[in-house]
C-alpha cells in the first residue's frame, strides 16, 4: 500500500488545494479510484495531468462518450481487419492475439510500470457503464476468451474518474470510489491560478478582468458560466488585443471568448438592460448592442 511519504504534493502549473491534496494521496494508499466532479473547467482533467508529472508517471486518457462500452477500454477484436486478411492478405490469421488491441484501461493493466488511468467524463456514458467496469477495477485483471488468456495488473493503475454531474453514478460504483468536488475557486484562489498562466500580467488588468469575470458568472440563468479555462483564455485575449484595463468592464471585449451560448448573450443583453432601466442609465449596453443580430 502506497504511504504518505511518496505523496502527491501538486505540480508547477497546476494550483491544488490542501483538501484535494489530501483526497489525491487518500485514494493512492487505499488504492481505490479517485471520483473528481465539479463543472467544466474546474479543472479536472488537468488534475491526472499533474498527478502523472507530480510522481514522474505515464498518464493513459479514456475519453468516455456516450456510445462508449465498457468492453472497449479493455481490449476489441477487430474481426474486420481479420476477415479482410484471411481473403485479400499473406500472413497467418490464425493467430488471433495480433487482431485483440487493448483499451486504455487494459493497457493501464497490462503495464509494466504503474500508470496514471484519467478515466474523463465518466457521467457521458450510459448507466450502466459505471457498473461494467466495477469486476475489473476491483481484481485488476480481465480474460480475454478469444485467446483464452488472463490479463492482470502487475500493479495497480491510479485511477482518476472525473464527472460534470450531467448524470447520477450508480450507487455500487461509488462505494467503490474516494470523492471529491471541485468547487469553483474563489477570486483569491482564482488569481493563483490566473498567475501559473500570465506571471507578468497588469495588476489593473487583472483587478478589472476578474471584477467582470465574476459579473459575468453571477447573471442569473446562464446556461454555461465562464470558467476557469476561458477566464485565462480571455486575459491572453485581452493582452494580445492591447485593451485597455478602464475599458474591460465597459466595453465587454472579446466576449464570445467567455460566453459559447447565444441564449447567454441574451440572457446578458437583458440583465444588463433590466439594470440600466431601473438605475434610469445604459449601463455597458451600448457596447453590447454589437452582440444583438
Amino acid at each position: 500500500m502506497a504511504k504518505f511519504n511518496d505523496a502527491y504534493t501538486g505540480s508547477s502549473d497546476y494550483i491544488v488545494s490542501e483538501e484535494l491534496r489530501n483526497s489525491v494521496n487518500i485514494a493512492i494508499a487505499l488504492q481505490k479510484p479517485l471520483l473528481i466532479k465539479g463543472e467544466p473547467g474546474t479543472g479536472k482533467t488537468m488534475l491526472a495531468q499533474s498527478i502523472a508529472d507530480s510522481l514522474g508517471k505515464p498518464l493513459l486518457i479514456w475519453n468516455i462518450k456516450s456510445t462508449t462500452k465498457a468492453q472497449e477500454g479493455l481490449y476489441v477484436y477487430d474481426t474486420v481487419q481479420r476477415l479482410y486478411d484471411s481473403q485479400f492478405g499473406d500472413q497467418d490469421v490464425a493467430d488471433i492475439k495480433q487482431y485483440i488491441k487493448l483499451g486504455k484501461l487494459g493497457e493501464a493493466l497490462n503495464a509494466d510500470e504503474q500508470v496514471v488511468l484519467l478515466i474523463d467524463e465518466i457521467d457521458k456514458a450510459d448507466l450502466e457503464f459505471p457498473n461494467d467496469l466495477l469486476w475489473e477495477l476491483d481484481q485488476m485483471s480481465f480474460y480475454i476468451p478469444e485467446t483464452k488468456e488472463t490479463i492482470t495488473a502487475k500493479t495497480r493503475p491510479i485511477v482518476i474518474v472525473t464527472s460534470n454531474a450531467e448524470k447520477e453514478l450508480p450507487d455500487a460504483f461509488l462505494r467503490r470510489c474516494i470523492f471529491h468536488y471541485i468547487a469553483f475557486p474563489d477570486p483569491k484562489g482564482m488569481e493563483a491560478i490566473v498567475k501559473v498562466h500570465h506571471p507578468r500580467l497588469e495588476r489593473k488588468l487583472l483587478d478589472q478582468a476578474m471584477e467582470t469575470f465574476y459579473m459575468l458568472r453571477e447573471v442569473p440563468h446562464m446556461q454555461k458560466r465562464p470558467s476557469t479555462s476561458e477566464l485565462i483564455d480571455w486575459l491572453q485575449a485581452l493582452v494580445v488585443g492591447g485593451i485597455k484595463p478602464d475599458k474591460i468592464k465597459e466595453e465587454l471585449p472579446f466576449l464570445g471568448v467567455l460566453l459559447k451560448k447565444n441564449e447567454d448573450l441574451d440572457t446578458l443583453l437583458n440583465s444588463v438592460y433590466n439594470k440600466g432601466q431601473a438605475a434610469g442609465r445604459t449601463y455597458i449596453g451600448g457596447s453590447l448592442n454589437r452582440y444583438r443580430q
